[in-house]
């Protein structure tokens, strides 16, 4: 899924995609619970191992033939958090010159506090204590693993050093990209991918939303219906669950980036829906990748013309960004940058088009009626 060579013959571009430690091996707050000096970075060395390839590729891209001038930066769900999180880190400014964040929006990352909180519990897990935390080096992954595993550990980059000062776009944006142009994207159908209840009726629907968001369900229901009466319940339960979750991120990131002045941010929004699969999964969490990379004969695209044809759409939106730092190019009409005034958002879709604070009534709704906290679909 993500093999850069069919982008790299399409844009005339070397693709470079790199591997980093994840969870505990990458971000375990072991100097935040109280761990020796030598721990400093233990909290955020998964990111710092993507600052150690952004280094690389400027010290050794242009011997592949590409341009250490012109480098972007990009990723998807965990991987969009990943490039908001390099976007707000000191040891990685000037060495990318654009970014963009595909479904994957992050506002805030790990505290200190939570941090330790967590590296405390790992600790614990595998026998050890803070004035111990050394001989984590003398476990295994495996013992590691398990422990993690047991103790239902979520981890995430931690804040508060040098390498990471703060939070990535809470509540601005960071000062360390402010000449970085960024795009921000969501798929209308994100949430589809956590979903399996495909058989759901329309009264179920109904019957859902009331559980979600109590006493709720027909009224919005009824407000999707306007834009959308042909989708399956399934199809309509994606969007509410993108809307009240995803989406309302992507739209705070770029908003701040926005209002932080520099360099701008451009949003879209892929409506354009896979035949794959018999159709059923939608604007899916993950489809854009597979344009991003011009790998329109997976299985999302299955081969069709008219994958081809959005595949060359956003591929060539990546050509073109990375070369000029502007999206706009021969294959998608005249694409504003975003501002909360005009809310300018490129849709993906068979008629891809610029449209000026899409779906304003669905947004709207959600900013007047936020969620309740738990977990979204």
């Amino acid at each position: 899924g993500f093999d850069g060579k069919n982008l790299a013959f399409y844009a005339d571009a070397v693709v470079v995609t790199i591997n980093h430690r994840l969870a505990a091996y990458g971000y375990l707050g072991l100097h935040e619970a109280g761990a020796p000096d030598a721990f400093r970075y233990a909290g955020v060395c998964g990111a710092l191992d993507m600052v150690a390839a952004l280094n690389w590729v400027k010290a050794n891209i242009e011997a592949f033939g590409g341009d250490p001038g012109k480098v972007m930066i990009f990723g998807q769900s965990g991987g969009g958090a990943k490039t908001s999180t390099v976007l707000a880190m000191p040891p990685a400014k000037g060495l990318f010159h654009r970014a963009a964040i595909q479904s994957g929006s992050a506002l805030r990352l790990a505290t200190p506090e939570a941090g330790a909180a967590m590296a405390e519990r790992l600790l614990k897990q595998l026998g050890l204590t803070p004035k111990t935390a050394g001989d984590i080096q003398r476990k295994s992954w495996q013992e590691i693993l398990e422990a993690q595993t047991a103790v239902g550990a979520n981890f995430a980059p931690v804040i508060g050093s040098d390498a990471l000062p703060h939070h990535p776009f809470d509540p601005k944006a960071p000062p360390e990209s402010r000449d970085v142009p960024i795009i921000v994207s969501t798929t209308l159908e994100d949430a589809a991918l956590r979903l399996t209840n495909f058989d759901l009726t329309e009264a179920g629907l109904v019957d859902l939303l009331d559980k979600r968001f109590p006493g709720r369900g027909k009224e919005i229901v009824a407000l999707y219906r306007r834009y959308d009466p042909v989708a399956t319940p399934f199809l309509i339960q994606a969007q509410v669950f993108t809307d009240s979750g995803f989406r309302r991120s992507a739209y705070l990131q770029a908003q701040r980036k926005a209002e932080a002045g520099g360099a701008p941010a451009y949003m879209y929004q892929w409506n354009w829906r896979t035949p794959g699969y018999d159709g059923k999964f939608g604007a899916v969490h993950g489809i854009d990748v597979s344009a991003s990379f011009h790998s329109y004969r997976d299985g999302f695209f299955a081969g069709s013309t008219p994958g081809k044809r959005m595949a060359d759409r956003l591929a060539s939106t990546w050509a073109a960004f990375v070369r000029t730092g502007d999206p706009n190019n021969d294959h998608i009409p005249p694409w504003s940058p975003y501002d909360d005034a005009r809310r300018a958002v490129m849709i993906f879709d068979d008629d891809t088009r610029q449209e000026l604070n899409p779906r304003a009534q669905i947004r709207a709704y959600w900013d007047a009626n936020p969620p309740p906290p738990g977990p979204r679909g």
